[in-house]
């Protein structure tokens, strides 16, 4: 048996922490995934007042949690074997301390890590409409070796439910880490339609 992939899952502080929930989930269901979370404070904030979910309902989805404090956990370290990160959702004051290397807290450091390490960074920045601060923090962290990407949902599968959306943009972020799913429908070209 081999180990287990590990991904590392962060929410901060910006809406949209259903993104960070819902990928939660479906690695949980995936074999052979071993996720780790980090939360800010805003985020767990956002959790509960837009999920209405509690902190120990989210926690127990995750295989392990770390506390954003903590920049001495394991997953601030190139030391720890890990395929990837995705920041779900990122806000623009965690975009801007990725950009500029300010590891001034665990999801900060650890995002600091897996670019340093060039491992798979994706950040599902969520904002709008962005200001020119934030589209040049976007293009610093691309030149860096991060994904952006943001959560625009694909309307060619006719989403019905918020859900539907979720899973929709969800689908890219897992085909990014190289995770099979079934989340979403692929586009197969539009013949005969």
């Amino acid at each position: 048996m081999s180990d287990p992939r590990r991904i590392v899952v962060a929410i901060s502080g910006a809406s949209g922490a259903i993104y960070g929930a819902r990928l939660l989930e479906v690695l949980r269901e995936t074999p052979g995934i071993e996720t780790h979370l980090v939360v800010s404070e805003a985020g767990w904030r956002n959790v509960e007042h837009e999920q209405e979910l509690s902190r120990a309902a989210v926690e127990a989805l995750a295989h392990r949690v770390h506390d954003v404090r903590d920049v001495g956990a394991s997953i601030a370290s190139g030391s720890f074997r890990c395929s990837g990160m995705v920041i779900a959702p990122c806000s623009m004051r965690t975009l801007a301390a990725v950009a500029h290397g300010l590891g001034d807290n665990l999801i900060t450091r650890s995002a600091d890590v897996m670019l340093k390490e060039r491992r798979r960074l994706v950040l599902m920045v969520r904002e709008s409409p962005f200001n020119l601060a934030h589209l040049r923090n976007m293009v610093s962290v691309t030149e860096m070796g991060a994904i952006v990407c943001p959560p625009l949902p694909a309307f060619y599968t006719r989403p019905r439910t918020v859900a539907n959306i979720v899973d929709s943009s969800l689908a890219r972020v897992l085909d990014l880490l190289d995770v099979q799913h079934s989340l979403s429908l692929r586009w197969e070209g539009g013949e005969g339609r």
